[in-house]
């Protein structure tokens, strides 16, 4: 079998997959455990459907009854001076506050 590369993130083969069934795995979080299919940076997104589908031809069962995995929505960087933006804004509407109160 040729690798053909389910989880590009995490470098996952369909045959990886199929060992990962082989070994016990029954859910779409089973296979996700076994091989990290699902883990990387865009969080399943991008294999989900694929795994899904290895899946349910495996093990007979319809698409429709493959419970999704869960997934952590994908981690966004971001810059020192959004917080520091931040921080001039709260104090600016703190020193509103105050001369309100006068």
């Amino acid at each position: 079998m040729s690798e053909v590369y389910i989880c590009r993130c995490e470098e996952v083969t369909e045959e990886d997959i199929e060992r990962a069934l082989q070994n016990g795995a029954t859910t779409a979080d089973e296979v996700k455990r076994f091989t990290r299919a699902g883990m990387g940076l865009c969080q399943g997104r991008t294999c989900r459907k694929s795994v899904e589908r290895i899946i349910a031809q495996r093990t007979g069962k319809e698409i429709k009854d493959i419970t999704p995995s869960n997934y952590r929505y994908p981690v966004r960087t971001v810059k020192m001076s959004a917080f520091e933006e931040e921080m001039d804004n709260s104090e600016k509407e703190e020193q509103i506050c105050k001369h309100g109160e006068d």
